[in-house]
């Protein structure tokens, strides 16, 4: 009963599913061996069952095509005389998967699952299914945490079935087992109640037991309202441990104080808790956006993500007579094009080294003019800058190659694409691996840099925009302005659409427009608004001038490189 994934911050999407309205299917396989690829499917066992009700069941007995050993047939009972009549594994899978629906939202449930679950991904590749990966419920990792030693010797099949009165013995026989272990779930279900577990979500994601300040606390959650929106934990002088959103705020508060709540920083965080503060929102939108602005201006502790948005860096080409590219952390309105926000200097540096390679600005920060010259450094000496310092390149032969790369930064990025793209091809053609990956992240770095500059500077140029989006028959519906989140609402089915725009445009926010790409409000706060204005369904109500991205932009090269991988020298 394992979940890898990594346990992130609760989302708008985290209410979970009641384990009563989940589908379970119990399985349980007999085998010639322990070992999938080496040893074989001798019988399938199944029962199916939702709300402690039986949905059906399934039996066969498999020919293995292959000896069954002694010791199997001892322990089993099952003879190489029963199984070879019985149908070969390659015709059992197909009435089986279709059984378990298992590519359904079915629970697959197991008593040891590693075994069963092995034996079954295994056939499947051998004959050409594709494994479902459904969630997977292990009842003796389940039994472990739930039922102590002080009660039971062990956690076998035959002993935690005594141990709750489970009518169905197990056999050694598929069928028999899987009703073993259909009560055997029962019964730990049954002893979840005190845990504070009631989803399938906070069942995979049980470690321990809930600790004595969890469970004392958890009454905190009762005035919290089931309804969109942020909460903020707070201590006992009020100030913000942490801040979190979700569709249903009671929920997922409730569930930090049950044992599904397995983050250490949380559980360090509970036992300073003492009050929560919702705040509830009309749209998701609306609560993303504000749970970022309360993280970014209270900074609290126990988040980890979006708390100094301040401290972001960006690639300036700044406004001298012999412009260079400097990483500042602030956008001033002085017209220098910028690409950014980085998530490190380390990344913006790799941006910078793109730039660098593809063309010949100068990286000295000397000060100097044409009438005050100063000598060159070495990279003048090995082509890869013009001595601007020395008086060989003119104020306007140097201007050529600070046009070409605000072009590239704000416009069209193909000259530094196909410069280092070009790099990259002679640097494998002659194996050297990793000094091409080098440029590769280079490149990268770049791209989405830039893309992600020229997005937001597309956003932030329109003063007023208004969209809707349906959200069954409503529409939630938010003002824009200056990439800014001014307001948000939900129109009502049989309300007058004309009246309530007019409404929410002006309750909306003033926003007046700003310097750089994300003048007022954070790059995470517009990227929110983003996504939320490309999802499927928005339409475009009101726009006040037109929406454009430049047509040769960075995002056009989206495909040129892995978007979200971060530099591998960033992953050091």
């Amino acid at each position: 009963m394992t979940d890898q994934r990594p346990h992130l911050q609760g989302t708008l999407d985290d209410l979970g599913t009641p384990l009563s309205h989940c589908t379970f299917v119990i399985v349980d396989l007999e085998t010639t061996g322990a070992r999938p690829g080496e040893a074989r499917i001798t019988e399938i066992g199944a029962v199916k069952v939702r709300g402690g009700d039986v949905l059906g069941e399934y039996s066969t007995l498999v020919d293995p095509q292959t000896s069954i050993p002694p010791f199997i047939t001892l322990l089993t009972g099952i003879t190489q005389a029963m199984v070879a009549t019985a149908p070969p594994i390659e015709a059992v899978l197909p009435s089986f998967l279709e059984f378990a629906a298992l590519d359904r939202g079915t629970v697959l449930v197991a008593h040891n699952a590693p075994f069963d679950v092995g034996f079954l991904k295994a056939a499947c590749a051998e004959h050409g299914y594709e494994w479902p990966a459904p969630p997977v419920v292990d009842t003796v990792v389940l039994a472990r945490r739930l039922v102590t030693r002080d009660e039971v010797a062990n956690h076998k099949l035959g002993t935690l079935a005594g141990f709750f009165g489970v009518p169905d013995q197990p056999t050694h026989r598929a069928l028999d087992d899987a009703r073993a272990t259909v009560g055997i779930l029962h019964g730990l279900f049954e002893r979840l109640g005190s845990f504070g577990v009631d989803t399938l979500e906070e069942l995979r994601r049980l470690r321990s037991a809930p600790t004595a300040v969890q469970r004392r606390k958890r009454h905190l959650a009762d005035d919290v309202p089931e309804s969109p929106g942020v909460y903020v934990f707070t201590d006992a002088k009020g100030d913000a441990l942490y801040v979190g959103k979700s569709s249903n705020m009671r929920k997922r508060v409730r569930s930090y104080f049950t044992a599904a709540e397995t983050r250490g920083r949380i559980r360090e965080m509970i036992p300073l808790v003492e009050g929560v503060t919702p705040i509830p929102c009309t749209i998701g939108l609306e609560a993303d956006v504000r749970e970022l602005r309360l993280i970014a201006e209270r900074k609290p502790p126990y988040n980890r993500r979006s708390r100094n948005p301040e401290r972001s860096v960006w690639l300036k080409l700044t406004r001298e007579i012999y412009p260079r590219l400097s990483i500042v952390r602030a956008v001033h309105g002085d017209g220098a094009p910028v690409v950014g926000p980085f998530r490190s200097s380390r990344e913006a540096e790799l941006a910078r080294e793109a730039l660098h390679h593809a063309l010949p600005l100068r990286q000295c920060t000397h000060r100097f003019s044409p009438g005050k010259p100063v000598s060159a450094c070495l990279l003048a000496e090995i082509g890869k800058c013009g001595a601007p310092c020395e008086g060989r390149e003119s104020p306007g032969e140097y201007a050529e190659h600070a046009g070409a790369a605000r072009e590239a930064m704000t416009g069209d990025a193909g000259r530094v694409v196909g410069a280092l793209t070009d790099r990259i091809s002679v640097l494998s053609a002659e194996l050297r691996f990793e000094e091409a990956a080098l440029y590769r992240d280079r490149l990268a770095a770049f791209l989405k840099a830039a893309a992600r500059a020229q997005r937001l500077s597309a956003l932030a140029e329109i003063p007023h925009l208004v969209a809707a989006r349906p959200e069954g028959p409503d529409w939630e519906m938010c003002v824009v302005r200056h990439g800014r989140l001014a307001g948000a609402g939900v129109l009502r089915q049989g309300t007058d659409p004309s009246a309530y725009l007019r409404a929410l445009a002006a309750a909306a926010e003033t926003v007046f427009p700003g310097p750089g790409p994300a003048p007022r409000a954070g790059a995470e706060e517009m990227e929110c608004v983003l996504r939320w204005l490309e999802s499927p369904g928005v339409r475009l109500v009101e726009l006040d001038r037109p929406w454009t991205c430049p047509i040769n932009g960075a995002e056009r090269y989206r495909g040129l490189t892995d978007w979200d991988r971060a530099p591998s020298s960033t992953r050091r």
